[in-house]
């Protein structure tokens, strides 16, 4: 490995790498920005869920901890629930550790490494594909076009907003993301040598991205299929041959034990909890693939993520990549439209779920960026300068729009505010709330546990799942063993006029101020 790091070194110029490790430092540095501020700037529910369980680790394993403590950090941890190994999490707590407090922001560092390790994968990648193919020109030329168009994929993956401001939050996709560009190089890397030792990195990485979460399985099998079958199937032979050829193939056994194993051995511990997963985000909601506004929808959410014209060149490059590279493409872009109809309804509401797609468009363009490289090499001087500033400018652009709002939100308030909303609260009963992020907020900060009344999205997940409930009923059996009722989603609030109804018209208040109302239900009104 280290002689063909060495030879790798002497080939390329200098100022490809230099340009290639400005680039690295440019999606460090956005991912970096405003490092410290609270993690509510992205999807707050799940990086939320993810300082919850650092710090339920940490305390589990922290020296000297006070035993009360150590408990409700615990019990909360365990209400979160936990549908894939707690492996970003594993390593905040481990550095809460060592450097002896609890700082959620290493999480933010740790997800950023794994995009740069992502992007490595990118850059080395688009180089080979673009560098392997015969183009008759001179193998300098060749070099050039090659380092260009893994510059310009390197650039996309670490400047489009979407991509900063996931990539950066606290939560296993940035890192499923990134195993999975490791697993497409390891896996093309195979598809050309059919060697052992790509067969062991690529098994590895692969089953490192299922293992961070499972939905990788799909993509990664996906990539699997589609190089086995172009590496196994003879010319003019049919597609059978090469599929029988795979069922008898120990390299590829391997890869899909290497890939498998970890992620099978994890969830047949869970007791359950996949198939229980399965029933609920599959099964129950499968009827949402019958509908053409779904697929309206998930199409309008993936252009407005990674970009229009980004999307259009993907798709040029898809028809103009060569077979290996296409196998590869395909097999992934295959892997992903499974794993969307696997799970409708998240492909419509969580954009993160489609993360992987900033890897996989930023190789998809790649054939697009050298047949258009191929084509400015051929025109004056001037257009080659035109078209340079004009990469350099979408760049600035990008960054700058993944900066805007970081820039514009600040969110160092909400420890103090969810503490003294937590302060307020009766330690004499239980509690039911109406509150944002599933009471994430209230438990991280303010250290305080209530029972949750569904928000208007669990209301209408509710309804897709065929499995709405008449009010009264439900209210009656929500607020069971309950004293009081807190309200601090105030959107969410005016949103259910039935229950803000049944509040006011029945019971007291028995504290509000700004941010939070308190209705007393131990004495209904006469």
């Amino acid at each position: 490995m280290l002689t063909h790091w060495r030879a790798f070194l002497r080939r390329a110029d200098a100022a490809y790498i230099i340009l290639a490790l400005v680039l690295l430092a440019l999606g460090a540095a956005l991912r970096l920005y405003d490092l410290t501020d609270q993690p509510i700037d992205f999807h707050p529910t799940r990086q939320l869920r993810g300082a919850i369980v650092a710090r339920g680790i940490y305390y589990q394993f922290l020296p000297g901890a006070d035993e009360t403590t150590r408990q409700q950090a615990a019990a909360f941890w365990a209400s979160t629930g936990q549908y894939e190994p707690s492996i970003l999490e594993g390593l905040m707590a481990l550095t809460y550790l060592a450097i002896g407090r609890e700082f959620f922001w290493v999480g933010r560092i740790y997800n950023t490494l794994f995009w740069l390790m992502g992007g490595f994968a990118v850059l080395a990648l688009a180089r080979r594909v673009v560098a392997a193919q015969p183009s008759g020109d001179t193998q300098d030329r060749t070099m050039a076009v090659a380092w260009l168009c893994a510059l310009a994929a390197l650039a996309y993956n670490m400047a489009l907003p979407f991509g900063v401001q996931a990539s950066r939050s606290l939560q296993p996709d940035p890192g499923m993301a990134a195993w999975l560009a490791l697993s497409a190089l390891a896996l093309y890397r195979w598809s050309e040598t059919r060697s052992w030792r790509w067969v062991l990195i690529g098994g590895v990485v692969s089953g490192m991205a299922v293992l961070t979460k499972a939905i990788a399985v799909y993509s990664a099998a996906g990539m699997m299929i589609a190089l086995a079958l172009y590496s196994f199937r003879k010319p003019e032979q049919p597609v059978s041959g090469a599929a029988a050829r795979m069922l008898v193939s120990p390299q590829l056994w391997a890869l899909a034990a290497l890939t498998l194993l970890p992620t099978a051995i994890y969830y047949l511990s869970r007791q359950g909890r996949a198939a229980e997963y399965f029933t609920s985000w599959t099964l129950a909601l499968s009827h949402l693939l019958l509908e053409p506004r779904f697929y309206l929808s998930w199409l309008n959410m993936i252009q407005k993520l990674l970009n229009p014209l980004a999307l259009l060149m993907a798709f040029v490059g898809l028809l103009l990549a060569r077979r290996r590279n296409q196998a590869l493409l395909w097999g992934w872009w295959a892997g992903y439209v499974v794993y969307g109809l696997f799970l409708p309804y998240q492909m419509t509401t969580h954009n993160y779920y489609h993360l992987q797609l900033v890897p996989l468009t930023a190789l998809s363009m790649t054939p697009a960026f050298e047949a258009g490289l191929r084509f400015l090499l051929r025109q004056k001087m001037i257009w080659r300068w035109a078209a340079s500033g004009g990469v350099l400018a979408v760049v600035i652009w990008m960054s700058w729009q993944a900066l805007v709002p970081l820039y514009r939100e600040n969110y160092r308030n909400e420890p103090v505010y969810w503490q003294t909303i937590a302060s307020y609260l009766p330690g004499d009963g239980k509690i039911v709330a109406l509150t944002q992020d599933y009471g994430y907020r209230l438990m991280y900060y303010g250290w305080r546990k209530v029972t949750l009344w569904p928000n208007r999205g669990e209301i209408k997940l509710s309804d897709l799942r065929g499995s709405s409930k008449e009010f009264e009923q439900y209210f009656a059996k929500r607020i069971q063993d309950k004293s009081y009722f807190l309200i601090t989603a105030f959107k969410q609030f005016e949103d259910q006029p039935e229950l803000k109804q049944m509040l006011y018209e029945h019971y007291s208040i028995l504290a509000q101020g700004q941010g939070y109302l308190i209705f007393d239900l131990t004495q209904k009104k006469p």
